[in-house]
């Protein structure tokens, strides 16, 4: 072999072993990095234990723990005798135990483990064990509050049974909350109307309802209180609105007397419409007690003399000969008159010199109301001088002028002291 042969055959040998040599390194280099990839395999699956611990610690560590009045959700994980337990994740196991357990047990009957559910702190980390202790019913009913709140904006209607009642309404109870339905936020047809307003009786009609369901609406909650306010009227407000707007004023209507109570009585002018005739509106007469003219069932002409809200106001006296027109020509200040006593008030006394007709005599007249209650007695006759007469406004004020007149008065219906003033003279001062 000459001399160029060697140089090539050696230098060939000499790539060879370079290529093998370059090989094995390149082999070296995979398996190692296969050992590193197997071994941060190994590495965190031997760390993915303390790692999630070390995440609920740093949870632990952000969130604020639960305090008494808190309300939590947990996972319900076990029940035995008198006890639930809460997985409440990440602070441990809540309790429901002991009072706590005994009163929602109605509740926990529909619990079962796995489901999730609500409580209120009422001691954590109290137990012995560890165990936050709750509550599931102070829960519900703290629930049930915003869900009054709710009902209220939304004016929901709910169908409830009346539970029980007293002389001022009925009891419901709603979510576990009770409630108070107050005999003025009932419908027409279950108003208590009892003619002599005796209140034993007024109960006997409220109980008559216990068992009924209601529709009803939430207008008044206040958890503080424990006060829950419901109206039976606004269920049927809208309905009724639709009813009132086919009545104009003036309007005359044959309706039926439902009821009579001390303010007035109320008339039915059609099936689910009622309106009220005040006291006032019912005779151009000083009237006493509506109950001794009118009684349930009686049937009588009205007229519509507004109409508002929902709500028609009727008048009687309306279609009657207004007796103030007839007196306009008859009576003027300077006018001697007798009259007869009907009534006192804050103001004086009333007077009555005609059916329809009266005024009033101011107490400055006198040097106190019991002077005067003692120089004009109730239901006597005196001579008075007129003061002041406007038959538009139906207003008259007297002056004495004489000592009694020696005659028999027929009135019947003889007024009691400190009534409540329901005529215009009654304002007069």
């Amino acid at each position: 072999m000459d001399k160029d042969e060697t140089t090539l055959a050696t230098t060939a040998s000499g790539a060879s072993n370079h290529e093998k040599e370059k090989e094995v390194e390149d082999n070296r280099g995979i398996a190692s990095t296969q050992s590193l990839l197997e071994f941060d395999k190994k590495n965190s699956e031997t760390h993915s234990v303390g790692t999630s611990e070390a995440m609920n610690e740093v949870v632990k560590l952000s969130v604020s723990p639960p305090v008494p009045g808190d309300i939590v959700e947990g996972v319900v994980i076990g029940q035995k005798k008198l006890t639930v337990y809460v997985d409440i994740h990440p602070w441990g196991t809540g309790i429901i135990y002991g009072r706590e357990y005994l009163n929602a047990r109605d509740l926990i009957k529909k619990i079962n483990v796995g489901d999730t559910i609500s409580a209120k702190v009422v001691e954590p980390f109290e137990d012995g064990d560890g165990y936050i202790e709750l509550s599931l019913r102070e829960a519900r009913q703290a629930a049930s509050w915003k869900d009054a709140e709710t009902a209220i904006k939304s004016k929901e209607i709910i169908e409830i049974p009346v539970k029980d009642a007293n002389k001022g309404g009925l009891i419901l109870e709603w979510m576990g909350l009770a409630g108070f339905l107050p005999a003025s936020q009932l419908k027409s047809e279950h108003y208590p109307r009892v003619s002599d307003g005796d209140k034993d009786k007024i109960l006997v009609e409220l109980k008559s309802l216990i068992g009924q369901k209601l529709a009803v609406s939430i207008i008044a909650a206040d958890p503080k209180e424990g006060k829950l306010i419901f109206s039976e009227k606004s269920g049927v407000q809208k309905e009724k609105i639709e009813l009132v707007s086919r009545y104009a004023v003036g309007d005359v209507l044959d309706g039926e007397v439902t009821g009579t109570v001390d303010f007035g009585i109320f008339i039915k002018v059609e099936d689910g419409l009622e309106g009220l005739v005040h006291i006032s509106e019912m005779d151009w007469a000083l009237v006493e007690d509506p109950r001794k003219l009118y009684a349930a069932g009686d049937r009588t002409k009205v007229q519509v003399i507004d109409v508002k809200d929902g709500k028609l106001s009727l008048s009687i006296k309306a279609l009657k000969p207004n007796p103030w027109k007839k007196a306009e020509g008859k009576y003027k200040k300077g006018t001697k008159v007798e009259g007869v006593v009907i009534r006192y008030n804050k103001h004086g006394a009333l007077v009555s010199v005609e059916e329809g007709i009266a005024g009033l005599i101011h107490v400055s007249e006198f040097e106190s109301a019991e002077k005067l209650r003692t120089e004009l007695a109730l239901g006597k006759t005196y001579d008075f001088t007129i003061t002041l007469f406007d038959a538009k406004e139906q207003r008259m004020a007297l002056s004495r002028t004489g000592k009694p007149v020696e005659k028999a008065t027929t009135s019947d219906d003889t007024p009691e002291e400190d009534q409540p003033d329901s005529s215009k003279e009654s304002d007069l001062k």
